[in-house]
């Protein structure tokens, strides 16, 4: 059922990993104005913080997609918008659970999200197997990704009762291999820039609400996503530094360990992610499908005629899910 991913190639009009990233993300179709409508929710969190969950309604028996975002995204983000309405079309209900900060107001607990957030994915992904009566499915979209196999490796043979199967896109599964490829040349111009300028305020948000939880100078001076991360994101979730956050947090060691079907889809070109880096079959248990084109981009993988769409991905991904 993966056979249309491995065979993605990009539109002639769309060469190369960046290119294949930033305009699908930017300016390729489901445009915002043709998102479905979404109903949101507040949830208090274990730690009686609060998270936003956007659903979409369905039949009471559909089967129920839970989709976890990427790093700064939200279900405004693109692809969000093209999962929601692949399960629109399919009859699912629907539901983008936002990591902490990310539904447009600042979470209250000392604390954000990051990409080992395996914790938070547990408990989210509990309420709403409960509310759903039976196991949900589950996709994740880069930092949402790595997160959700890190759950799904946790967990082992227990993930069976929370979840029927589970899909990576674009996750940063050796997180300090994508860490060195963002932080260098051009990507560190481009993508690194752009994620701090959203960022960094957060986390003044973040440090005004808790003066003294972290160097306040040493988050505001990082220009790369290392020294932020080591200013900002370790210190936050308890890990000694940098380099412990990234290594605990990867999902590429643990792959052997899950126990539902996983489909991890990774481009090769991937500007984030170096091809290199990605897992091969015998790093991975029978339960995982790996999928790597060499086309796709970051969360790319634009189909079409200028100025292309990128509904092909959701709806392949929904399709490999559905059939499990």
């Amino acid at each position: 059922m993966h056979e249309p991913l491995c065979a993605y190639r990009a539109p002639w009009w769309l060469p190369g990993g960046h290119l294949q990233t930033i305009w699908p993300a930017l300016f390729a179709k489901p445009r915002p104005a043709e998102a479905p409508r979404l109903a949101r929710e507040r949830w208090r969190a274990p730690d009686g913080d609060f998270i936003d969950v956007d659903h979409l309604a369905g039949p009471e028996a559909a089967p129920w997609l839970v989709l976890f975002h990427g790093l700064e995204g939200s279900s405004s983000s693109r692809y969000a918008i093209a999962f929601a309405r692949a399960a629109q079309a399919r009859g699912w209900r629907f539901s983008i659970p936002h990591f902490r900060g990310c539904s447009g107001e600042p979470n209250l607990a000392p604390r954000s999200y990051h990409s080992g957030d395996f914790e938070e994915i547990g408990w989210m992904l509990g309420r709403l197997r409960d509310r759903a009566g039976a196991p949900v499915l589950a996709a994740g979209v880069s930092l949402g990704g790595n997160a959700l196999l890190r759950w799904t490796e946790e967990a082992g043979d227990s993930a069976a009762q929370t979840v029927r199967a589970v899909a990576s896109i674009s996750a940063p599964l050796d997180l300090l291999a994508a860490g060195a490829a963002i932080d260098a040349g051009l990507n560190r111009q481009i993508y690194v820039r752009n994620f701090l300028r959203t960022m960094k305020p957060r986390a003044l948000a973040k440090w005004r609400q808790h003066p003294g939880l972290f160097d306040r100078d040493r988050m505001l001076a990082a220009t790369t996503l290392r020294a932020f991360d080591d200013a900002f994101t370790a210190p936050l979730h308890g890990f000694a530094d940098v380099d412990d956050y990234w290594t605990r947090a990867s999902a590429k060691p643990h792959l052997h360990r899950i126990r539902v079907p996983a489909l991890v889809l990774n481009a090769r070109n991937d500007p984030f992610v170096p091809g290199g880096s990605l897992p091969a079959p015998h790093q991975v248990g029978d339960h995982v499908a790996l999928v790597q084109p060499d086309d796709g981009g970051h969360v790319g993988f634009a189909t079409g005629p200028f100025p292309g769409e990128v509904r092909a991905m959701p709806e392949a991904v929904c399709a490999w899910l559905g059939a499990v």
